[in-house]
């Protein structure tokens, strides 16, 4: 599941990413706050090596609700120390006992009343921590750094949407032919795996071309900060102020991901786009079965106030990412991770 294509080259530092939990350090930014009133009681929760269905769990117990009524705005990785949000739904009830809940690996940080659901995507993004460990080889980290913080990375799904030896991928091949999966979670789990893999396929092919940081006829451009995208052709063509609009990055390149409907990549970047897909007729038969629209996804990712501290063999990092994109996807372009443990994550 890791062969996909780099940016900045193959690394040549080797190094172990969460050695421990307190090297991988997750601060989740709402990008909004609790208002104070509602029917849903929001919980600000610090967690070290929790899974975030276990607190979700232990909420609705607390609580005295059904488990379908604690939601929360991302999953977080076990194998980490985070900060995330809890909603519970608790229409005309009084605030319960939270109180036993906390642990040496669970605090409670906050509790407000918001009068909206807490929905999955609901945040503006995370501020990691990250230390690598146990750094050996010959390489410039502080050059590949400034590229990175200059450049941006491929904007990758993580090899945990893959699941064990990609066998996520496998799932949603059996599934798409046939087998019947009765839990909601995992067909949905499934659907984006193979969704994922196919962004991941196509995103890996532009860069692989040397177009990763190019201008295309045909490309599906994305404004930044913003899921809307336009196709560059007669009515949009690509002239110089799209290439000085694209230079200060008010547009972004972006890649499939895929669904029902016309690819809207046209001309030469299309033609890229069907040719990297080739052989996944069955995948993309599958999802479009499945309901799932075409869709856009930034072909690259640019951390936000990135900043390290080098000390010995030990590297400490410290940005911003926006929602629905992959810390791992950065440490990728850094450093050969080393084998510590399976990366189970949730």
């Amino acid at each position: 599941m890791n062969n996909w294509h780099y940016l900045h080259g193959e690394p040549a530092v080797s190094g172990r990413l969460k050695a421990e939990p307190e090297h991988f350090i997750v601060r989740e930014d709402l990008g909004f706050a609790p208002g104070g009133e509602g029917e849903h009681i929001f919980l600000h929760i610090r967690k070290r090596g929790q899974n975030t269905q276990w607190i979700a769990r232990d909420l609705a117990k607390l609580a005295g609700v059904a488990q379908r009524d604690v939601t929360w705005a991302g999953l977080k990785d076990r194998h980490a120390v985070t900060e995330q949000w809890f909603g519970v739904h608790l229409p005309g009830k009084e605030m319960p006992d939270f109180s036993p809940l906390e642990s040496d690996d669970v605090q409670i940080m906050a509790i407000a009343r918001h009068n909206k659901k807490l929905k999955t995507g609901a945040l503006k993004g995370n501020w990691f921590e990250l230390t690598l460990t146990e750094l050996d080889g010959e390489g410039d980290l502080d050059a590949r750094l400034q590229a990175i913080s200059e450049r941006g990375v491929p904007n990758y799904f993580g090899d945990q949407r893959f699941g064990h030896n990609g066998g996520n991928i496998e799932q949603a091949r059996a599934m798409f032919g046939g087998k019947r999966i009765k839990d909601r979670n995992k067909r949905s789990m499934y659907l984006s795996a193979a969704r994922s893999y196919l962004f991941n396929l196509a995103a890996s092919q532009r860069l692989a071309e040397g177009r990763g940081e190019q201008l295309l006829n045909g490309d599906c451009v994305m404004l930044a900060g913003s899921q809307s995208f336009f196709t560059l052709n007669d009515d949009n063509p690509l002239n110089e102020d799209i290439q000085a609009r694209f230079a200060s990055g008010d547009i972004r390149l972006s890649a499939p991901l895929w669904g029902r409907g016309r690819l809207p990549a046209e001309d030469e970047a299309g033609t890229l786009e069907q040719t990297a897909l080739e052989g996944q007729q069955a995948l993309m038969a599958g999802l479009e079965a499945n309901g799932l629209k075409q869709e856009r996804r930034a072909l690259l990712l640019k951390p936000e106030q990135l900043s390290w501290q080098r000390d010995g063999d030990r590297l400490t990092l410290s940005f911003w990412l926006p929602a629905g994109t992959y810390a791992t996807s950065l440490v990728r372009e850094l450093i050969k991770e080393k084998e510590l443990h399976e990366n189970t994550g949730e």
